[in-house]
């Protein structure tokens, strides 16, 4: 026991389980943000947490951002009733 080291073990618990620990990790930050500040809120600041992370991964990957939002103004014009169109 003298050569226990809690580094040593928490870096083989990542390493063996980083899908499980990350998983609680969430589920535990978003069930205790809908407690303090209410479902919502937290629906709220998530959406706009995924839309900065499509964004940033969109960016990382040297993507066209002009294209991606005309797509997507394109997809929202269509939604839209003709009568209220342009």
């Amino acid at each position: 026991m003298e050569n226990f080291s809690w580094k040593k073990y928490i870096e083989i618990l990542w390493h063996d389980h980083r899908g499980c620990i990350t998983g609680f990790s969430a589920g535990f930050i978003i069930s205790l943000s809908i407690l303090v500040f209410g479902f919502f809120k937290t629906i709220f600041v998530l959406f706009f947490a995924g839309v900065g992370l499509f964004i940033g991964n969109k960016i990382d990957n040297d993507d066209d951002l002009s294209e991606i939002a005309e797509t997507i103004l394109d997809y929202i014009q269509k939604l839209i009733p003709p009568i209220f169109r342009r």
